[in-house]
């Protein structure tokens, strides 16, 4: 890759790491999908640094990446990252023309996310055998991911500073390092409470990790790996066929929520989003239940 354009992403990594305050995963798949367009560069244009690069050879990469046969989704997350580097030449005023603007996305279909039901969550959680030695945290953390709707990497980073059993909340650090608040359940604290004091009291922590409160045999923080693998088992005991992840959980707590009657603004303000449009997806009801409301209750169908 010329120097040019390994000097441009990297001033690109540091600028998304510290005007944006993205999270680690979000700034490698960036900087990844515009060194691949560096590497297209180089070969195909190799005089022309990323401050000279026009429309037509950003669209010579795409379709380039078409012929690689990779998804939709795969492009439209490169072309998201190519546009994003074009916006911080912008804003850094080392282009007056924005060469990605007009560079389009294949439409990608709105997916809805899996949920589980009421049933099958409380089949999950009470299917822990709490007389493992791991029971309680295990309970504890699906009760947490549950009942408050957290991301995986805020569960694992949780630290105990940020638990205020006395009014039940959590104060969360999510995406960008930015706060929010939110209630935890009951049985989450029970459980947390029990974990701390019948198993985590009785580990040996390992240096750093005493704030986190989470821990592994070792006495270190868990990994977002470990947490899949104690779902998966925990799905799996209960018979449950589904594909069911961290994720999952912090769908089924949006989605109950907002078939519960929630207003849209808690829903968002308790998930992180940034955008309500992002909220808007766990507005979705089976057309069963939608039919059931109908004959429950509109006078027409008495």
């Amino acid at each position: 890759m010329q120097k040019s354009w390994e000097t441009y992403i990297k001033k690109f990594r540091h600028y998304l790491k510290l005007e944006r305050s993205l999270s680690q995963n979000s700034i490698e798949a960036y900087c990844s999908d515009t060194e691949k367009l560096g590497r297209f560069m180089e070969k195909e244009f190799p005089e022309v640094s990323p401050l000279e690069a026009s429309t037509d050879q950003l669209r010579d990469f795409i379709r380039k990446l078409g012929e690689l046969e990779i998804s939709d989704f795969t492009l439209a997350r490169i072309i998201s990252g190519v546009k994003a580097f074009y916006k911080f030449l912008m804003y850094e005023e080392l282009i007056d023309k924005d060469p990605a603007q007009l560079l389009e996305a294949p439409r990608l279909g709105r997916k809805l996310p899996d949920t589980l039901s009421y049933h099958e969550i409380t089949q999950i959680l009470e299917g822990i055998s709490l007389g493992e030695a791991q029971g309680h945290r295990n309970r504890a953390m699906l009760e947490l991911l549950y009942s408050s709707g957290l991301r995986v990497s805020e569960l694992v980073g949780l630290k105990q500073s940020q638990v205020f059993e006395d009014v039940g909340f959590l104060r969360i650090i999510g995406k960008g390092n930015k706060e929010r608040l939110v209630p935890v359940g009951k049985d989450a604290l029970k459980y947390m409470k029990i974990y701390k004091e019948e198993v985590r009291n009785h580990l040996q922590i390992a240096s750093g990790n005493e704030e986190y409160v989470f821990l592994n045999r070792r006495g270190k923080k868990l990994s977002r790996v470990m947490v899949f693998k104690i779902i998966k088992e925990a799905v799996e005991k209960v018979g449950i066929e589904k594909n069911v992840s961290p994720h999952t959980f912090r769908h089924s707590f949006a989605t109950h929520l907002i078939e519960g009657g929630a207003d849209l603004r808690a829903v968002q303000e308790m998930l992180g989003h940034e955008s309500i449009t992002t909220t808007e997806i766990y507005t979705h009801l089976d057309r069963d239940y939608l039919r059931q409301v109908l004959t429950d209750f509109h006078p027409g169908s008495k």
